[in-house]
């Protein structure tokens, strides 16, 4: 069975050292963070992932999800993981105490989802989906929800899911059919269909509050192929009264569960809206003016906010099964013999050295752990400059400029590269990989998931690209640029570390070199910025993570523990094998989309 230990020591390096978070406490949430009280909720999370979630894992692939007769089950065992997970608080470490959590900061929770997802992807994902949702709701829910359905959805009884793809519409909103019609009490009548909704239908709670984007027809009951009349809903599964208690069962029906090729203990649903009762979410769309057209609806404001929650939740799905599939190949090439050291035997009195012996396998597992422990860095930097972003600071509006800019790359770039560090870690036990009982394929399948939903890798990008850097005149990549050309300027002279600020240097200035082009030329054309945005977000991706392992170097050098000896491992092999990917990426962007374009 394949192991799974949570990355205790480096959350507390992360936290305590790299982000020094005793010198945040005016942050919002961050006032009585102390170092004991992050260590208890990191050490209590990494129990509940390693004892209660993990285990629960590969049973629940093999098993896989159930529907009948209308109804979904879980696999065995899941009910139990995840009450152990609602009772111990964890669905609402940070949602605000007035509904009833522990009103801890993202940092910790983005910890918390990045243990659950590498110890049991699928079990994991029910609870984060309804901080998502209940999230939502609090930013745009009226005060009865507020008060009668939020706290349920912070203790686990009621769940929460987020309903966007339809059969005919996924990326494209525009293309939606499903609608609500207004009745005269103010609610909504939803007809339409919804697939691959995660979570959408289960046996774990007694009531889901599906969240749900559908058009308002104009005054002539006509919806349109645009974004103008599309607003944001609450569904729920059994209608609920203002008191909070539940009433009958709404008009939303499942139509089925999805045959995946991973996170099988997830149950992904198509869900029916039949004549659904629904309530919407944010402000009351105006009546468009003769020949008015509106670009989108205030309505779109909430799903974005919940969308973009997501999509770093996602980011951080590709770390944990990053995580969790570097340590068993790790493990495993501990324990295989295969061949001979090429310089010679190692254990000339075993029949064979171990497979770790072999520069190549080496190689494997280093490229899987310093994107781990490199994105990681990453993903918490993001997180705290959000909750500056959120401060009276007077950086808070660079720090919220560069979390917005980082959302695609924390996205697509994670993903990415964690399917490459599950691909690898299925490599080190060659032919016994591909074979189930050894669990690490599983980690492949549930790895590929991540890159197409909330937005496939190449949509990130585009957004990367076509919105995020030209964005109040370019004031992102001016701000990440000045953030990193101040960095090496302050280390330029410091010898110790002379390795990792060249690297850091090398990735900027091919960074700056390909942003440039894209200026120049994306407007012109807009096909070059289509062909050269997944190589621009992936060289962001990369010198950013070389940022993080610099920094991380630095407070490294010099000391003699096995710790910080690996962590200047880590970062040199970013700088040699990663960094050198720049300039390369660089130029693929230089070459344009002519080529591309001429395939037909």
């Amino acid at each position: 069975m394949p192991i799974y230990r949570a990355p205790l020591e480096d959350y507390r390096f992360l936290i305590h050292d790299f982000l020094e978070t005793e010198k945040h406490r005016d942050l919002p949430q961050y006032q009585d963070l102390t170092p004991d009280l992050i260590d208890d909720i990191l050490s209590g999370a990494g129990t509940l992932c390693e004892e209660v979630l993990h285990p629960l894992n590969q049973p629940g692939d093999e098993e896989g999800c159930h529907f009948e007769n209308g109804t979904v089950r879980t696999p065995k065992g899941f009910k139990d993981g995840y009450k152990a997970y609602s009772e111990g608080g964890w669905g609402g470490l940070g949602a605000p105490a007035e509904f009833g959590g522990a009103d801890m900061p993202a940092l910790l929770t983005m910890a918390l989802g990045e243990m659950g997802m590498g110890s049991n992807q699928s079990l994991a994902m029910y609870p984060m989906l309804t901080a998502g949702a209940y999230g939502a709701l609090i930013a745009t829910g009226a005060e009865w929800m507020k008060k009668a359905i939020v706290p349920k959805m912070v203790s686990g009884e009621w769940a929460g899911t987020m309903c966007l793809t339809e059969p005919g519409c996924g990326t494209d909103l525009r293309l939606m059919k499903t609608k609500a019609v207004e009745q005269p009490d103010g609610t909504y009548r939803m007809n339409g269909t919804k697939i691959f909704i995660s979570g959408g239908d289960q046996d774990l709670t007694d009531n889901i509050i599906h969240m749900v984007i559908a058009k308002i027809p104009d005054e002539k009951g006509q919806i349109h192929d645009d974004l103008s009349t599309v607003n944001f809903f609450m569904v729920p599964k059994f209608l609920v009264k203002e008191d909070g208690s539940m009433g009958a069962r709404n008009g939303v029906n499942t139509g089925g569960i999805e045959h995946k090729m991973g996170i099988k203990g997830q149950a992904t649903c198509v869900l029916n809206f039949d004549d659904a009762i629904a309530w919407r979410l944010g402000p009351k769309p105006e009546p468009l003016k003769p020949g008015e057209k509106r670009s989108s609806s205030a309505g779109m404001a909430g799903m974005f906010g919940m969308m973009n929650a997501a999509r770093l939740g996602v980011g951080v799905q590709g770390i944990g099964i990053g995580e969790v599939a570097y340590q068993n190949g790790y493990a495993y090439v501990h324990e295989r013999r295969v061949g001979r050291a090429l310089t010679g035997p190692v254990e000339p009195d075993k029949p064979a050295d171990l497979e770790i012996v072999h520069p190549d396998v080496k190689r494997m597992l280093l490229h899987a752990r310093s994107f781990v422990e490199g994105a990681r860095a990453l993903a918490c930097w993001t997180t705290l400059n959000m909750a500056i972003a959120q401060s009276a600071r007077p950086e808070k509006d660079t720090a919220g400029l560069l979390a917005d800019l980082m959302t695609p790359v924390l996205k697509a770039f994670c993903t990415d590269m964690g399917f490459e560090a599950a691909n690898l870690a299925m490599q080190c036990y060659g032919g016994h990989g591909y074979i189930r009982d050894n669990g690490v394929e599983q980690f492949v399948r549930d790895a590929r998931i991540n890159m197409v939903y909330e937005g496939a890798n190449g949509v990130q990008a585009m957004d990367l690209v076509g919105r995020k850097l030209g964005r109040k005149g370019g004031a992102a990549p001016i701000a990440l640029f000045g953030a990193l050309s101040s960095w090496i300027a302050e280390n330029e002279k410091d010898e110790s570390i002379a390795l990792y600020v060249a690297g850091v240097k090398r990735g900027l200035e091919a960074l700056q070199g390909a942003t440039m082009w894209l200026a120049q030329n994306g407007m012109k054309n807009p096909n070059d910025a289509g062909a050269g945005a997944v190589d621009y977000l992936r060289l962001m991706g990369i010198v950013m993570t070389g940022w993080m392992w610099a920094k991380m170097a630095k407070l490294s050098v010099g000391k003699d523990d096995a710790f910080h000896k690996d962590k200047l491992m880590c970062a040199r092999y970013w700088m040699e094998r990663l960094i050198p990917e720049c300039p390369m990426l660089l130029e693929r962007i230089q070459k344009g989309s002519e080529n591309i374009m001429v395939f037909d």
